[in-house]
């Protein structure tokens, strides 16, 4: 199966199928040639996804976060997508026979993005996205909860970080903060707090950096306080 179009008509099949067994509801654009390819209805709410066909090549499902199009003079055009135009990717893996949905903390402005269903040979257990965590199945349940976060472009995130703790505040068991240490310490630096778990019992806390205290007469990075 070559034809990009054919790709892209079957990926579109499949997460609507997928998504209609989950009891979602599914709407489809009148016309052609819009940013988003599918509407999910989510507690009562809408959300513009745009569906990809993604090949798995070793242990990577890679997902091209481009569009294409032609000016009338054949010239191509190539851009990402953005938060401001979808809520949502969804991507169908034929190889595996199976969907994810990834939202804006992944695709915004990104040209690509990889999902991971093996461990790499490198031994890397930093910033990697493991497909498992994306699954249509397991990501669209929790899709209202971006209801509140879409004006910021934010969407849902993994559900091993929900919790009843706190609204700003997510839990996350320790062998899984090991594994993704690197995305956790993005999160955390773009404002998120994240406590961290050990046999079920609270360990440690992972908080944003404050700024540093102005020290002598107002200067930072001053060296210690005097009297």
């Amino acid at each position: 199966m070559h034809d990009t179009n054919h790709k892209g008509n079957v990926a579109e099949a499949a997460i609507a199928a997928e998504a209609t067994k989950l009891g979602i509801p599914v709407l489809k654009p009148l016309v052609e040639h819009t940013r988003y390819d599918l509407v999910f209805e989510v507690d009562d709410s809408l959300f513009r996804i745009q569906c990809k066909w993604a090949p798995l090549r070793e242990d990577v499902v890679v997902v091209n976060l481009m569009s294409a199009c032609y000016t009338s003079g054949g010239r191509q055009i190539r851009r990402p997508y953005t938060a401001a135009e979808i809520d949502a990717v969804a991507v169908y893996c034929q190889a595996l026979d199976e969907c994810y949905l990834v939202t804006a903390e992944m695709f915004d402005g990104r040209r690509g993005l990889h999902l991971r269903v093996g461990p790499p040979r490198n031994g890397q257990l930093a910033q990697l996205n493991w497909a498992a965590d994306y699954r249509l199945s397991g990501a669209v349940a929790q899709l209202g909860r971006a209801c509140g976060w879409q004006p910021q472009g934010r969407g849902f995130e993994s559900h091993q970080l929900h919790s009843s703790i706190g609204i700003e505040q997510a839990v996350v068991g320790a062998h899984d903060f090991r594994r993704r240490f690197g995305w956790y310490m993005q999160r955390s630096a773009a404002g998120e707090e994240f406590l961290v778990t050990r046999r079920g019992k609270p360990y440690v806390r992972l908080l944003p950096a404050p700024e540093q205290l102005a020290l002598n007469g107002g200067e930072r990075n001053g060296g210690p306080a005097g009297p």
